[in-house]
């Protein structure tokens, strides 16, 4: 039985279980950004750090915004440590051209998720539980994803996945929402969608939930156990049949 679902953003619905950086990484193929792959996540890395640490990215900024921001943090460590040998004019220039080439991206996943999302929220409450940079609710309202009750978001709420009590405060969210107690809406009925095995399957099992684990290309470091997860889809698309079936 569900009764309400909680869902991931990055990674869940705007890339269809493809890991951000395989994204990115692809944008900077396609612009012949002369890096290695290996190269361009250190840089990946750089910037997601800078981005947790500094407040450049703001609560009005929409997700090409921050696309801008994070490739121009990446590109700018890729030049400063010689990987990248360009003028800064062409680096702002190919460095923007990634950021769009992503947003782009989004916009066509976003036709397959987004209607999968309104066809739920018809039927179920729906919270998001992600691990964003305060800016979520821009975001949602931009790319026309205004579907959820609640939304937790990390850099709000000061938890991180894949601290379990992120995703209590989803469950206890949607008590809030449906009027119930614990009795009436145990952690059980409720169902987790996410991309990452460990940030979001694991923390969600650990208090009960069902989960839908949507597998696609991680950042390679995961050991997973696929007994874990109640469901295993490939795309966003299958969320359907898996609540049918319940």
């Amino acid at each position: 039985m569900v009764q309400a679902i909680i869902f991931d953003y990055g990674g869940t619905i705007d890339t269809n279980a493809q890991h951000w950086s395989e994204v990115l990484w692809e944008g900077y193929q396609h612009m012949g950004i002369p890096a290695s792959k290996e190269e361009f996540r250190t840089s990946y890395v750089v910037a997601e750090r800078a981005l947790g640490k500094h407040p450049y990215i703001q609560p009005h900024h929409n997700f090409h915004n921050l696309l801008t921001i994070k490739c121009d943090i990446e590109t700018k460590d890729l030049q400063e440590r010689g990987v990248w040998q360009v003028s800064e004019a062409e680096r702002k220039e190919k460095s923007d051209a990634v950021a769009n080439y992503c947003y782009q991206y989004v916009l066509k996943v976003l036709k397959q998720s987004r209607p999968v999302i309104e066809t739920l929220a018809k039927k179920y409450p729906l919270v998001l539980v992600s691990n964003f940079y305060g800016n979520i609710e821009t975001i949602l309202k931009d790319f026309r994803l205004e579907y959820f009750q609640r939304v937790i978001e990390s850099a709000v709420m000061g938890v991180r996945k894949p601290d379990p009590k992120i995703f209590q405060l989803g469950v206890d969210a949607l008590r809030e929402v449906m009027g119930k107690t614990e009795e009436e809406l145990p952690a059980k009925d409720i169902l987790v969608v996410g991309d990452s095995f460990s940030k979001d399957i694991v923390p969600a099992t650990q208090i009960g939930c069902q989960t839908v684990w949507m597998k696609g290309v991680g950042w390679g470091n995961e050991t997973v156990d696929e007994s874990v997860p109640t469901h295993i889809i490939y795309n966003i698309r299958e969320l359907l049949e898996v609540i049918h079936q319940e």
